[in-house]
């Protein structure tokens, strides 16, 4: 399959169970390549074929080089007692861009109590302005609404590396699924860049996310994120935590990223 311009992220992510050979348009693409979170959703369908109903636990990805182009996915799954474990690829020629692993198992009688992040105090998405992201910086951002919450913006200057925005999907109407997150919590500008003054490449080198009790019973398209920079060394290295909310305060997901402030991308 050949995915471009005109089709919709929804078309993309309905289909890709079905793929193993994809070309994604430019349109999109986030910093010089495939946008990270739309590249590991995809190779997460793809081991979602595999995994016969077990439920996603955590994947993991390492992101060695941009996507350009046409490439292709291999993914296999080694099913222990309790947990099974995925392994999955997107491949340029012979050469890895992504390495991910993932985490499966069957959902167990719930007899422990739940713990989970909670949800920051926020109007509502539609009494949050619209933030536009130049698409010539970041194409993929004419794919999402990004509505900010309170006064920090990338490149603002601000003391604190924080960012908080309400996001969905233009073109795909759906409440959230593993894919749709995946997506949209890459979707947000680094949150390291609220501190800087000037617009900058900043990498994801890392990720690792898992879902929330609360993405199964979704029921709307928005979700809230909160990316907070835990960590920040003085040549550029970063650790970054997202933590994701449906408009009803259930937690979706949460992820970690590792990110390095670069003038060209890692790899």
């Amino acid at each position: 399959m050949s995915a471009f311009e005109a089709e919709s992220i929804q078309e993309i992510l309905d289909r890709a169970p079905a793929l193993d050979t994809v070309t994604l348009a430019p349109s999109l693409w986030g910093f010089g390549g495939v946008q990270g979170g739309l590249a590991l959703a995809l190779l997460t369908l793809s081991l979602q074929r595999r995994a016969e109903g077990r439920e996603l636990r955590q994947v993991s990805a390492r992101f060695q080089r941009p996507l350009r182009g046409e490439f292709r996915m291999e993914s296999t799954l080694e099913v222990g007692r309790t947990v099974a474990w995925g392994t999955a690829r997107a491949l340029l020629g012979s050469r890895s861009a992504i390495d991910a692993t993932a985490i499966y198992a069957s959902r167990q009688d719930g007899r422990w109590p739940l713990q989970a992040p909670s949800a920051p105090g926020a109007p509502g998405p539609v009494e949050c302005p619209i933030f536009t992201v130049p698409p010539e910086f970041v194409p993929f951002a004419s794919r999402t609404e990004i509505r900010p919450v309170g006064a920090a913006r990338p490149f603002g200057g601000g003391e604190e590396p924080e960012l908080v925005a309400w996001l969905r999907l233009v073109d795909d109407d759906r409440p959230p699924d593993v894919a749709r997150l995946l997506v949209l919590m890459d979707s947000l500008a680094p949150s390291y860049a609220a501190r800087l003054t000037a617009p900058v490449a900043i990498p994801t080198v890392s990720f690792s996310f898992v879902p929330g009790t609360g993405l199964a019973r979704a029921s709307a398209p928005w979700v809230l994120l909160r990316a907070r920079t835990d960590l920040a060394s003085n040549d550029g290295w970063l650790h970054e935590r997202l933590d994701a909310w449906s408009p009803d305060g259930l937690h979706l997901g949460s992820a970690e990223q590792l990110r390095l402030v670069a003038s060209r991308e890692p790899g």
